[in-house]
C-alpha cells in the first residue's frame, strides 16, 4: 500500500509539473522567447542536468543499441510528432477543445494496456477516469468555437502518439530505470526540436534575459521532476492508473493560474476540479489491483 501511495503521489507530482508548462511559458512568451527555442531550452538543459547527475552517481552508463532506438523513439519521435500535432491542432480549433481531445488519451492508454499488456481495467479504474475526463471537461469550458474536421484529427493524432509514449515508456521502464530513462528521453527531445527548427520557426537567443527565470522553472519543475517523476510512477503503478491520475494536470493549471495570474475561478471549473479530484481519489482507492513493481537490471 505505501508503495501504492508513492507512485501516486509521484504522478500527482509529475501533474503539477506538466500543468505549469502554461504558466512557465505564458511569462516566458512576454521576452519575446519563440516557442522553438523555448522548447530547445527547455529539453536541452534538463538532459545536460540529467546526464552530469548520472554520472557523478554512477560514473557510468551501460545501454544497449536496442536502448538508444528505444529512447530516440520516445523523445525523437514522440513527443516531437506529439508537441506538432498539438501545436498544429490550435490552428485549426479552439485550445481548450484542443486540450480537451488530447486528455482522451488516459482511455486510449487503457484500451491499449488491455490489448498490448493484457492489464484489464477495474470497474474503479473505469469509474475514475469517467469522473475525471467530466472534470477536465468543465475545467476547460465548455464554448469551443469552431469545429474544424482537420483540427480535430490532428488533436486526437497528439493524444494517440502519447498514449503510445506512455506504452512504450512502460516496456523501456522494465530493462531501464526512470533516470536513465528521462534522461535520454530528455535528450533526444532536444535533438529533436532541434531538427524540427529547421523548417519551421527558427532558433534565437534574441529574447530578454527576463525569459531565463520562468524557462528555468520550465526545465526544473515541468521536465526534469514532470518526466522523472511521470516514469517513476508508471513503473509503481502501471501506465493505465498513472494517465487517469495524470488528468489533474488541467487542475493545477487552473489553480496556478488563479493564484500567479489572477484569472477567476468560475463555478463551473470549481465544479470540474472536484470532479478530478474525485477521479484521483477513486483510482488511488483502486490500490489492491495495482501491478507490483518490477526489478530494474540498472539502478536508479
Amino acid at each position: 500500500m505505501q508503495q501504492y501511495l508513492k507512485g501516486v503521489a509521484l504522478v500527482l507530482l509529475s501533474a503539477f509539473g506538466f500543468g505549469m508548462i502554461p504558466i512557465f511559458a505564458l511569462y516566458a512568451y512576454q521576452s519575446n522567447i519563440n516557442v522553438t527555442t523555448l522548447l530547445l531550452i527547455r529539453f536541452t538543459l534538463a538532459a545536460v542536468i540529467f546526464l552530469v547527475y548520472v554520472l557523478i552517481k554512477h560514473r557510468r552508463i551501460a545501454l544497449k543499441r536496442s536502448d538508444l532506438f528505444y529512447f530516440f523513439l520516445l523523445g525523437g519521435v514522440c513527443y516531437t510528432l506529439q508537441s506538432a500535432f498539438y501545436f498544429s491542432a490550435v490552428r485549426y480549433i479552439a485550445p481548450s477543445l484542443a486540450s480537451l481531445l488530447l486528455y482522451t488519451y488516459p482511455l486510449i492508454v487503457v484500451i491499449l494496456a488491455t490489448i498490448i499488456d493484457r492489464d484489464k481495467p477495474t470497474r474503479m479504474m473505469v469509474v475514475s477516469a469517467a469522473v475525471s475526463f467530466v472534470g477536465v471537461l468543465l475545467i476547460l469550458g465548455t464554448s469551443y468555437g469552431r469545429i474544424n474536421g482537420t483540427g480535430i484529427v490532428l488533436a486526437l493524432s497528439a493524444a494517440l502518439v502519447y498514449s503510445t509514449y506512455i506504452i512504450m515508456g512502460n516496456r523501456v521502464l522494465k530493462s531501464t530505470p526512470p533516470l536513465i530513462t528521462s534522461t535520454f528521453v530528455s535528450l533526444f527531445a532536444g535533438a529533436g526540436i532541434l531538427v524540427v527548427s529547421l523548417f519551421t520557426e527558427k532558433i534565437s537567443f534574441a529574447f530578454a534575459a527576463a525569459a531565463w527565470l520562468p524557462a528555468l522553472g520550465l526545465v526544473f519543475f515541468s521536465t526534469i521532476i514532470g518526466i522523472f517523476a511521470f516514469f517513476r510512477g508508471i513503473e509503481i503503478l502501471g501506465p493505465a492508473r498513472a494517465s487517469i491520475l495524470s488528468m489533474t494536470e488541467p487542475l493545477f493549471t487552473t489553480i496556478s493560474a488563479v493564484i500567479l495570474l489572477q484569472d477567476r475561478l468560475t463555478p463551473l471549473q470549481a465544479a470540474g476540479g472536484i470532479a478530478v479530484l474525485t477521479g484521483a481519489v477513486l483510482i488511488t482507492r483502486a490500490r489492491h489491483a495495482a501491478p507490483a513493481p518490477e526489478k530494474n537490471a540498472t539502478p536508479g
